[in-house]
């Protein structure tokens, strides 16, 4: 914060290891925030507080709103100040789904605003994310427009906060990242299997109950179009896991190009593909890397293994103490179902990762024989040199991923070079600040 005289930094608060999402009321009496402290993610624990200023514009009296019981596992994030200064936010205390909440003032209580298994929001990798917005600014509008992420699709819709009913709005995005409200309106960034990540204006009725145009007003490849006979399309799938009665899923794309035709005696080579992160998600989005497989007669498939987001804490903590397991297990798991399904050639099975995926990549390569080559991308092949160099915001999040340090070793690929037996390409920069 800063002084509108001097221009000099006022600290409000301090103390704990991250702050997020400052947020005055229209009263500028309170401000909300989120804080969370080592070894947690905002994701595993984190808190919201609200602060009432003094006539000196300093924090005078501070109360915590969610994440103080200790008998309460919670990461509230996203909050926000309605016009009238209601303040609300999105927590998974109850379900493990991050769901819409509402803090009454008056009672220091916390309402559900609606109950859905699914997610109203997501890890919190980059600061500023809005998943939800106040429809209109006069103080009787009672409507949320929000995004939430429910069985491999995001859906956008319409939330009466006092009535607590709630209505889907069409759009033709299958991924919505971010919405932000404007008069009668509010603008979208989302996706889909063929529109690129686009910025698109969605105007409502006078109600403000539905959507009467959607245009898009800025896209990241505006030329996509002539490319669409080319695409294939994904199938969200779910798939069986190495423990019995769990499943995890992934996004299957079959080969496809309108010019060719394949063999009817041949099935299709596979390219697995693993996400980075690794507490991130494949979300079934245009991705002409994906694509340019597809055209040329190979399978695709991205794979969101245990410990992606997108399906709630149950499934993202599946990782916990189990990356270099559950995510290979998982990505081999989706492999051999495709070839049991018919799918695909099982003597051609291969699997390509960036970042926290070219981990997962190494890791099937060395540690299983699911997959006749791979590729790296900036992968992670020593859990120890990654856990040695990581910035604060990290520090501890491979610890919580991995566990002792016999398991650094033990999933490290680069301590068991012996055991890689199919060819494998690494694309490493010198430099390179990813």
């Amino acid at each position: 914060m800063f002084s509108i005289f001097t221009l000099e930094p006022i600290v409000l608060l301090s103390g704990n290891d991250f702050y997020a999402f400052p947020r005055i009321d229209p009263t500028e009496k309170r401000m909300a925030w989120i804080e969370w402290s080592d070894p947690n993610m905002s994701w595993d624990k984190a808190q919201l507080w609200v602060g009432y200023f003094s006539s000196k514009g300093e924090v005078e009296k501070r109360i915590c709103i969610a994440g103080g019981d200790p008998t309460i596992v919670e990461s509230p994030t996203e909050p926000k100040w309605s016009s009238k200064g209601e303040l609300f936010f999105i927590t998974d205390r109850q379900s493990g789904f991050w769901n819409i909440y509402k803090w009454d003032e008056q009672s220091n209580v916390v309402v559900q605003v609606y109950s859905l298994d699914a997610e109203f929001s997501k890890p919190m990798w980059v600061y500023g994310v809005s998943s939800y917005a106040f429809l209109g600014n006069d103080d009787q509008s009672q409507k949320i427009v929000c995004c939430y992420r429910q069985n491999g699709k995001s859906y956008v819709g319409l939330l009466d906060h006092d009535s607590g009913s709630f209505s889907k709005i069409d759009l033709p995005f299958s991924a919505v990242t971010n919405i932000v409200s404007a008069d009668g309106s509010f603008y979208v960034e989302g996706a889909s299997a063929s529109l690129p990540v686009s910025i698109a204006k969605v105007t409502l009725d006078e109600k403000r109950t539905m959507a009467t145009d959607f245009s898009i007003v800025w896209s990241s490849s505006e030329d996509i179009k002539k490319y669409t006979p080319y695409f294939s399309l994904p199938e969200f799938m779910e798939f069986p896991t190495v423990i019995p009665g769990q499943h995890a899923y992934a996004y299957f794309y079959p080969p496809y190009n309108h010019t060719f035709q394949g063999s009817s005696d041949e099935k299709p080579p596979l390219l697995v593909g693993t996400h980075g992160g690794p507490t991130d998600e494949a979300r079934g989005i245009l991705d002409l890397s994906v694509q340019y497989w597809t055209s040329r007669g190979w399978a695709f498939v991205d794979v969101n293994y245990g410990g992606s987001a997108g399906y709630g804490r149950e499934y993202r903590e599946r990782l916990l103490g189990q990356w270099g397991v559950v995510d290979v297990n998982d990505c081999c798991s989706c492999a051999t179902f495709l070839v049991a399904t018919g799918r695909v050639d099982a003597q051609r099975l291969c699997v390509t990762g960036e970042s926290a995926g070219g981990f997962t990549t190494l890791a099937c390569l060395a540690f299983r024989q699911t997959f006749k080559a791979g590729s790296s991308l900036y992968g992670i092949a020593d859990l120890a040199s990654l856990r040695a160099g990581m910035h604060k915001f990290e520090a501890y999040y491979i610890d919580n991923l991995v566990g002792n340090k016999q398991a650094y070793f033990e999933r490290s690929p680069i301590n068991f070079v012996e055991r890689f037996t199919c060819p494998v390409i690494l694309f490493q920069g010198l430099d390179d600040p990813g």
